[in-house]
């Protein structure tokens, strides 16, 4: 591999660059950055098609939540085109009816005027209990939804809700494979991320203590340190 590799970064729901702010700081030696688009498509296949179009011919691969959605998508259509994955805060399974309900609430919601009051809402779902409060980290997460606006959360909820079970094809990934969960996540819980290091070929698993959902932002030298490894690795 190059001294500098192609790095794929595909945000979360409502997320973008600034999701991974602090990780393209810290690999600029190491990587070359780039950030997928992941708002126009409705359907987790048609954005790995997009996403693909744009990217490099080989690249690692990094995805966080519905980004990694994404990242085990690409992983079924051009496996032969990532060097290396890292999926953090994820999951191979598909939505549950409760999930999907809350979700189509969510939906309805913002369908009615209420996108803004979504954020704060979910925010309690999105970070560790003791960072609620902490205006820095708050601040960027409203921020990036505000920019991604109520087209781009409705058109990423569809995507999301309707995605396939990835658990069958985890078998099949056979590039290095970091996977990365925070201790406290509950979107993602450790049983959850644990079964993508547990049934992918030789993944590390690294668990974040004291963290919640969106470890990129919450933990970034934590993240920045196991992402540095497994580039060099």
């Amino acid at each position: 591999m190059p001294s500098r590799v192609p790095l794929l970064l595909l945000p979360g729901l409502l997320c973008d660059r600034d999701l991974w702010q602090h990780q393209i700081k810290a690999l600029e030696t190491m990587a070359d950055c780039l950030v997928a688009d992941t708002t126009q498509q409705d359907r987790i296949d048609a954005i790995a098609r997009a996403v693909l179009v744009k990217a490099p011919p080989q690249f690692a691969l990094a995805g966080l939540s519905m980004g990694g959605y994404v990242a085990l998508e690409i992983m079924r259509q051009a496996p032969q085109r990532v060097l290396k994955l890292c999926l953090l805060d994820t999951s191979a399974r598909p939505d549950t009816v409760e999930q999907t309900e809350r979700r189509r609430l969510l939906l309805a919601m913002s369908k009615t005027g209420q996108f803004k009051g979504i954020t704060p809402r979910l925010m309690p779902m999105m970070i560790h209990s003791d960072r609620l409060e902490d205006k820095d980290l708050t601040n960027i997460i409203v921020a990036m939804a505000e920019r991604m606006g109520r087209d781009v959360y409705q058109t990423q909820q569809m995507a999301t809700m309707n995605r396939i079970d990835s658990r069958p094809y985890l078998k099949d990934i056979n590039c290095q494979t970091q996977v990365i969960g925070g201790a406290q996540d509950l979107v993602t819980p450790l049983e959850v991320v644990r079964e993508l290091s547990e049934q992918i070929p030789g993944a590390r698993l690294n668990v974040i203590e004291h963290c919640g959902h969106l470890s990129t932002l919450e933990k970034p030298d934590e993240v920045n340190a196991l992402m540095q490894r497994w580039l060099v690795g």
